[in-house]
């Protein structure tokens, strides 16, 4: 069951929602509008292992090294073929809600994916929202704007099992790179 808008605010004046700076006028009729922050990640060991190797890749059991950017108020233009994680301005949490963000579609026309597979909160996540941006050809983009939206389902059983993992605020920088190889160093 997807919330509607003016459940959205109900749940913000009531505490089991929490966004960072609410705006109201950015709720939609099933989602809430957020921005994109004017800071990027892009891997930046990718040319280093393709000097090593012959080929470009990133490896799942390192740490990969990634070099941030800042996109200017007057715009950055982005590439294809390459991947750039993001994050939204604002920093979310919710209770008892499971929350998913989505490319707004004036975004997706311009041939932006805002996340490729981590649209996706469990219950309990509070940090702010790392989009993983790839796009089909040159776009340029510009930070603070409405970039995507987020949804919010009810939970339904048992909900004392709540997000604490890796990517939780407190243990996460408001970008993070993949952490996939700490599953590999503890042998998970």
């Amino acid at each position: 069951m997807v919330l509607t808008g003016l459940e959205i605010i109900e749940q913000v004046k009531n505490g089991s929602i929490y966004i960072e700076n609410f705006d109201p006028a950015k709720v939609n009729p099933n989602s809430y509008n957020l921005k994109l922050h004017n800071e990027l990640l892009v891997y930046d060991n990718l040319f280093l292992d393709y000097i090593a190797s012959g080929e470009r890749y990133l490896d799942m059991k390192k740490k990969n090294v990634t070099r941030r950017l800042i996109i200017p108020e007057d715009g950055l233009i982005l590439s294809p073929g390459e991947l750039y994680l993001g994050r939204t301005v604002e920093m979310t949490k919710t209770v008892g809600f499971v929350p998913q963000i989505q490319g707004r579609s004036s975004i997706g026309r311009l041939g932006i994916d805002v996340h490729k597979t981590a649209g996706w909160g469990d219950d309990g996540f509070e940090n702010y929202w790392t989009l993983e941006i790839v796009v089909t050809r040159p776009v340029k983009v510009y930070p603070f704007v409405d970039f995507c939206q987020i949804i919010y389902m009810k939970t339904f059983g048992d909900a004392s099992l709540k997000y604490k993992g890796k990517y939780q605020r407190g243990h996460a920088e408001p970008i993070d790179s993949s952490k996939l190889y700490e599953e590999f160093q503890k042998g998970v």
